[in-house]
């Protein structure tokens, strides 16, 4: 096994292994958030956090089916190319999972329309469609983002003001809005800092407070956005990484135990068997 560790994205539904090439960070409910991300070939399982922003998830390139559904619902495939786009605006979080084509990096643009930028308007789901004025409005903020150093913040969030009265018009429902969860920018800031105190003991009011809120608040919204309580999600993020590291290191399973923040073998081998159903030496 190669012991140097990789580059990886971080991600803001949660850590999935791949590159973060670009990324435009939000910083009110009124900013786009935007990330360009090179993606595994092959991803299992995961977690797509409900937020309060409309979710664009858009295919840069390669060729892949995507599977999705409700927690423990049916799984509906769709097999997208560069071009095709996601619009998600679920309630409770998505399960998602897929295989792209071997041969092209399966690259992809997820962007969050910032809260007050929809207006409270209520949109519809969409999965793997065209929109051809989307994608040129996209593609304006791709290249913006790609080609320019530094990108200009004021020209994508130009663009985005664009995109936001064009998602309102063309994917407009008449449902009504029910839109719950921590606000994307600020999940994006909990889910780094947990990731960077993976070692640590869990903190929790140190997590409510970047998200500027109390913690029994804050407890409830990232439940509402993951599933997962702030405390059992950090040990998903814990056994993420010693797969990672048990798989693409050489590294002992004591050293990776340490890294995780599981200062007893018995105890890391016990919550990791718990979470994959096989020990450490196993998974290996």
């Amino acid at each position: 096994m190669n012991s140097t560790p990789r580059t990886s994205a971080e991600a803001f539904e949660e850590y999935i292994p791949g590159e973060l090439l670009a990324e435009h960070r939000a910083q009110s409910s009124g900013d786009v958030f935007v990330q360009i991300l090179a993606r595994r070939q092959e991803q299992e399982n995961i977690i797509i956090p409900a937020v309060p922003e409309a979710l664009i998830v858009w295919i840069l390139s390669g060729e892949a089916v995507v599977e999705e559904r409700p927690p423990g619902g049916e799984w509906v495939a769709n097999r997208v190319v560069a071009g095709d786009f996601f619009l998600t605006t679920a309630t409770t979080p998505t399960e998602m999972r897929w295989k792209a084509a071997a041969g092209t990096p399966f690259t992809v643009m997820h962007v969050y329309i910032g809260v007050s930028m929809m207006q409270n308007i209520a949109l519809r789901e969409v999965s793997g469609a065209r929109d051809a004025t989307l994608s040129a409005l996209l593609e304006h903020i791709r290249a913006e983002m790609i080609d320019q150093h530094p990108a200009n913040g004021r020209f994508i969030q130009g663009i985005a003001q664009a995109l936001a009265v064009h998602v309102a018009r063309t994917y407009k429902t008449d449902a009504e809005r029910q839109r719950g969860g921590l606000q994307a920018f600020k999940l994006h800031r909990v889910f780094e800092a947990m990731r960077e105190r993976l070692a640590q003991p869990f903190d929790l009011a140190e997590f409510a407070d970047l998200a500027e809120l109390s913690e029994f608040h804050f407890s409830r919204v990232f439940k509402q956005s993951t599933g997962l309580s702030p405390s059992r999600y950090f040990i998903r993020m814990r056994m993420e990484e010693a797969r990672r590291l048990l798989t693409e290191t050489d590294n002992s399973i004591i050293n990776i135990g340490l890294a995780v923040g599981y200062n007893s073998p018995s105890h890391f081998a016990s919550v990791f068997r718990k979470h994959t159903g096989v020990s450490p030496s196993t998974y290996r």
